[in-house]
């Protein structure tokens, strides 16, 4: 049965890391959140303490599972939900990446090269993020919310693919630690009912 009123999607990005801080993009790298990420996550638990969810997903990586943990749901582990792999880039800046390719740089339309993983671009992580909307849809058309926890360029793809955009136009979707962002539906249509919010 189909609910009049379908759900909310509701995306978190895990708080901070040394490396977010930094500005070092953190693929597959297991690293923890800082003091100020808990306390960012923290501030994200009282901002959806009202909010109940029939679908919980995480990336299984440390620093999203933590975050789900403090904002008080037990997400199952989709792998789908992992970080973009960025491959050679692991780890650098922006900065340092242009510096090793004598020029400019764009993560959406140039992708990465392989390093000690395969690396993605735009498309193939579209692909993921397609895959794990799909679990949501039937949660979301009996009128129950899903969450789903992870980081910011894989959400920022999954905000993209959403609203229909094409795959390297989730760049223009800035996305904070520990924000909170809620996706849903008018008229039919998806849509974004809010974006980037960082709870005080």
């Amino acid at each position: 049965m189909t609910s009049e009123r379908p759900g909310e999607l509701v995306l978190v990005r895990h708080g901070e890391t040394e490396w977010s801080k930094s500005g070092q993009h953190t693929g597959r790298t297991d690293i923890p959140l800082t003091e100020n990420g808990v306390v960012q996550a923290e501030r994200a638990a009282r901002y959806l303490a009202d909010r109940d969810f029939a679908l919980a997903l995480s990336s299984p990586l440390a620093r999203a599972r933590e975050t789900a943990r403090i904002i008080g749901v037990d997400p199952e582990l989709d792998e789908d939900l992992y970080e973009w792999d960025y491959g050679a880039y692991e780890g650098l800046t922006t900065p340092q990446i242009k510096v090793q390719r004598h020029g400019p740089w764009d993560l959406w339309t140039d992708g990465v090269p392989a390093g000690d993983t395969p690396g993605e671009n735009a498309a193939e992580v579209r692909v993921r993020v397609e895959r794990v909307i799909n679990r949501a849809r039937p949660v979301l058309a009996e009128g129950q919310d899903a969450i789903f926890v992870a980081h910011g360029h894989v959400l920022r793809a999954l905000g993209a693919a959403w609203i229909r955009l094409a795959p390297q136009d989730g760049a223009v979707l800035k996305l904070g630690t520990a924000t909170v962002s809620t996706l849903g539906y008018e008229h039919g249509r998806p849509v974004i009912d809010a974006w980037n919010i960082t709870p005080s």
